[in-house]
């Protein structure tokens, strides 16, 4: 047995390895990115968005058995289960190279998708409904006001409507006990807007998935190579030169 061979085993082996503890740690970020655009899924109106993630989920569900198979066609040295876990390698790396991609043009157009449907929603505010509810936990939990600025909300519906001046206590920054969400008392509200911590917030998600998946793409395309080394090595020592007297 050659080194190439050796090598090639060593390396399936580790990927057999490395799919069940890729299973879980896929697992784990397909479930965090679906869980951070659920929190802000009033301000994402593309739901395709999700798309990376569930694409994510699906590759670490049958990443356990997958390495179930290449361990076993290692050790065997199966041609069978080498193809097998060839093509399945293949059609993993082909997902995750798609949904590096998707992860990449969704990345650009989180901030033009983010600040278009939060524009929309910070009209409906009244103070009672679903989405005011949405607004109010967005601006408590981010510590933010308004869109791009707590001035955001004089343009609002539910500004003029009040007439009282102010903005939702929401604005509030958490250390002021007596605050009232007047505009006339900046120093009491957070006047940063939301739009670009909820941009941030999303492409960071989406930037750490991605190098992720991308690292599990370059593993797949070291163990695709080690697969065609074993099965070369396999055909090359299933045949053997003819000689023929005769021709000596």
């Amino acid at each position: 047995m050659d080194c190439g061979v050796i090598t090639s085993k060593t390396v399936l082996l580790l990927l057999s390895l490395i799919f069940w503890g890729a299973a879980a740690g896929l697992g784990y970020v397909g479930g965090y990115v679906i869980n951070t655009y659920k929190n802000y899924d009033s301000f994402v109106q593309d739901k395709y968005a999700m798309l990376p993630a569930v694409i994510i989920i699906c590759v670490a569900v049958v990443m356990f058995i997958i390495g179930l198979i290449g361990c076993c066609a290692t050790i065997r040295e199966s041609r069978v289960g080498l193809g097998l876990f060839l093509v399945i390698i293949l059609i993993i790396f082909i997902a995750e190279v798609a949904a590096f991609v998707m992860g990449f043009i969704y990345r650009e157009k989180v901030k033009t998708d983010v600040q278009g449907t939060m524009h929309t929603v910070f009209q409906k505010y009244d103070g009672t409904s679903p989405e005011s509810g949405v607004v109010d936990y967005l601006q408590e939990q981010l510590r933010c006001c308004g869109v791009t600025n707590y001035t955001d909300w004089t343009t609002t519906q539910w500004f003029n409507t009040t007439g009282n001046n102010s903005v939702p206590l929401s604005c509030c920054k958490q250390d002021i006990k007596n605050c009232t969400g007047q505009l006339n008392e900046p120093q009491d509200l957070n006047t940063q807007g939301c739009a670009e911590k909820v941009e941030y917030g999303l492409q960071a998600v989406l930037s750490y998935a991605m190098l992720v998946i991308l690292g599990f793409a370059i593993i797949k395309f070291f163990g695709m190579l080690s697969v065609c080394v074993l099965t070369c090595k396999k055909e090359d020592n299933g045949y053997q030169p003819l000689y023929s007297g005769v021709f000596a």
